[in-house]
């Protein structure tokens, strides 16, 4: 009883904070689970509710109905809204989706920070409200236990709105079946639109009613975002009293958790996110393809009457599925038109090409060393004239420019390990950032140690992270789709809460600064100038830049394409697909790690910002904005992210989120090949880019396919 008596208060605020989570997650939950939208701007939806209520408080019941109602009116209109911004993304999957929503994420709270300042607001409620009740001999804040009431009464109305209502049987058939929602007369893309709608004003709503809990300020929308995935996740999508004592465990572990293990409550979250979505995917059928989060229908007899078509139709001594499957030609069983649309786009493509000639069927060309498609030259010239551009910055550009470009090469080793991820092993990854954090660290400390060599740092920097990817490669390889950006975005922020906690490593918040200068080799001395640490930078990209390309143009690199592009007939064909994704998992984490090592040599110094949730989404816009499977790209868009941010936000001070928002929104809907694309989808002549978006026939989180292993510089 003593130690009950003694933790009421924290239990009863785990409560009221979890149920406060449970209203914004419960839009969350509506916009994912029923309309498919990955929703990263939804804290900002949250924002716009508890800013508007904040500004209309007076300490009123008046002040508070009006601020609930315009707060709500406000995050409403930004869902519906939110429905006409991604409705051109249905067919592009959820990374699109992701993309898109975080950079309206960035433009919202720009915009909130100039209208309602960039200090916490204060929250006035009414004066029956602003007092304590004793709760079992206990004061306790009036206001938060009639948000409990409120709470619990919404999960009440929400659960019977979804099951007992024609308008819950509509927007549940608009998640299982809208064809069938649409022959009995409705229209799926309202449905689609109101759900958006609702799921905006909960949060809204959320926002009013929480901002005496959570009071609107800088970083309120990121940490009620994430906090809401966390629930979602737990939760699942097709429950609201699931998701409600989801939310509920999650507010106990946040205020309960921080009084019993305060040590232990900071990782709980995203260590119970991670095993949940761990263990779902482990008693889940292994996937058949990087699509569908979920095996095909009856991919036996699909992948059974394929090969069976194909014998009958091979010519003698034309090689078997294997060689065709790590070829990445082989559609995977499943897929829409996979006998005849996707086979086109591979045999026949690699005709165009020049790879394979037209009779050698499937089969994998000798290894040359070079591209299938064009001349040497051709493709050598983009990694020249991009090189040329690099050695000559040092003449042309200041100092502060110099060292802009040092952390963009940096940056762009990081975009390079998702390009791989993403682009070939079909993982897209918002959690690169954890290996990269563990090079960086690690230089950090070795260098504060005495070990101040270049290639030493690099080397042992990219070997802890290689190890770090290692441990955690099984929890993501056996996931698909969404599943691998949740995984690895729990990842990154455990790895966070890590670099938070272990001060005596990382510094804490305050991070690391004052270890000495690396030497570029044994004997010469540390390097201060920007020039000197520019080339230095340059010399290690090059280099792990090259070995990259290398291992992709290889064999290996085609049967890493084919485990994406036809995973099923690999795994037919005897391959260890899981073997080869793990493969490459550890040798991202090993280029994050380099591109980490880079970034502490050029900086000087290291804090939490440097490798936090917004850093990963930037390495995957880099990704983006070059073409999901161009190395050369990945180098280009990271350039780009850093000259938007630090070089050209400098001359409108406080805007660099704005800025940064715009690229994200204009690069989903300018380019969605990315710059690979521009070069009129023909890429060495097979009349393909290759960093091709989803095709509309596809599923819509399968990454695109890449036509007779083809890898782009």
């Amino acid at each position: 009883m003593d130690l009950l008596d003694a933790h009421l208060i924290p239990a009863v605020d785990g409560v009221a904070f979890g149920l406060l989570l449970f209203v914004v997650a419960a839009g969350l939950s509506l916009a994912f689970g029923t309309a498919g939208v990955l929703n990263l701007s939804h804290g900002t939806l949250y924002a716009i509710g508890a800013y508007t209520g904040a500004e209309l408080s007076d300490g009123t019941w008046g002040g508070l109905a009006l601020g609930l109602a315009a707060g709500t009116a406000a995050a409403c209109v930004a869902g519906a809204g939110l429905s006409a911004a991604t409705a051109p993304l249905a067919r592009r999957g959820h990374l699109a989706q992701a993309l898109l929503t975080f950079g309206l994420a960035l433009i919202g709270g720009d915009l909130l920070i100039q209208l309602f300042g960039a200090d916490e607001l204060p929250v006035r409620v009414p004066e029956a409200l602003d007092s304590s009740v004793m709760l079992l001999g206990h004061r306790y804040p009036a206001y938060r236990l009639c948000f409990i009431v409120m709470a619990v009464l919404l999960a009440a109305f929400g659960t019977w709105v979804l099951t007992r209502t024609r308008m819950g049987a509509a927007v549940r058939a608009a998640a299982d079946d809208p064809q069938m929602l649409a022959a009995t007369g409705r229209n799926p893309r309202a449905v689609h639109t109101g759900v958006l709608a609702a799921a905006g004003a909960l949060a809204g709503a959320a926002g009013v009613l929480g901002a005496p809990i959570i009071g609107p300020g800088p970083g309120t929308s990121e940490n009620v975002l994430m906090l809401s995935l966390v629930v979602v996740v737990l939760g699942g999508l097709r429950s609201l009293w699931a998701t409600f004592f989801a939310a509920v465990a999650v507010g106990e572990v946040q205020t309960l958790g921080v009084s019993l293990v305060p040590d232990l409550a900071p990782y709980l979250l995203f260590a119970a996110m991670a095993a949940v979505l761990v263990l779902r995917s482990r008693f889940a059928e292994p996937a058949t393809a990087h699509g569908p989060e979920g095996p095909a229908p009856d991919p036996v007899a699909r992948l059974r009457g394929h090969l069976a078509g194909r014998l009958r139709r091979r010519p003698r001594g034309t090689p078997g599925t294997a060689e065709a499957a790590a070829s990445g030609t082989a559609e995977a069983p499943g897929t829409a038109g996979a006998s005849g649309a996707n086979r086109a786009a591979g045999t026949a493509g690699t005709d165009r090409a020049g790879a394979a000639p037209r009779g050698y069927g499937n089969r994998v060309p000798k290894w040359t060393g070079r591209l299938p498609g064009g001349p040497a030259w051709r493709q050598a010239a983009p990694l020249l004239v991009l090189l040329v551009v690099l050695i000559s910055l040092p003449a042309l550009l200041d100092a502060y420019s110099i060292s802009l470009a040092g952390s963009a090469l940096a940056l762009g080793l990081l975009a390079v390990s998702v390009t791989i991820l993403t682009g070939y092993a079909g993982l897209p990854t918002l959690g690169q950032t954890a290996p990269f954090a563990v090079g960086a660290y690690a230089t950090a400390n070795l260098a504060d140690a005495g070990w101040t060599v270049g290639p030493v740092q690099i080397v042992l920097s990219a070997l802890a992270a290689a190890v770090f990817s290692a441990v955690v490669g099984p929890a993501v390889i056996r996931a698909r789709g969404t599943t691998v950006l949740m995984i690895t975005l729990a990842i990154g922020e455990l790895t966070g809460a890590v670099v938070n906690q272990l001060k005596s490593v990382t510094g804490g918040a305050d991070g690391l600064v004052g270890f000495p200068a690396t030497r570029a080799l044994w004997g010469g001395e540390g390097m201060l100038e920007e020039s000197e640490l520019y080339n230095y930078a340059l010399v290690v990209a090059v280099v792990a830049v090259s070995v990259t390309l290398l291992v992709l143009r290889s064999p290996a690199g085609k049967l890493l394409t084919g485990t994406r592009g036809a995973e099923a007939r690999m795994r037919a064909s005897g391959h260890p697909v899981g073997r080869y994704l793990l493969v490459a998992h550890i040798c991202a984490g090993a280029l994050a790690g380099v591109g980490g090592s880079l970034m502490v040599t050029v900086q000087q110094y290291l804090s939490p910002a440097d490798v936090g949730f917004e850093i990963a989404a930037f390495a995957l816009l880099a990704v983006v904005i070059g073409g999901t499977t161009s190395v050369i790209g990945a180098l280009l868009g990271a350039g780009l992210i850093v000259a938007t941010r630090d070089w050209v936000a400098g001359s409108w001070p406080g805007h660099g989120p704005l800025l940064l928002g715009v690229l994200f929104v204009a690069t989903v809907y300018v380019l969605p090949r990315g710059l690979a694309g521009l070069r009129g989808g023909n890429d060495g002549g097979n009349g393909r880019s290759s960093g091709a978006p989803v095709p509309e026939d596809r599923p819509p989180s399968a990454p695109a396919p890449n036509p007779a292993g083809k890898v782009s510089p």
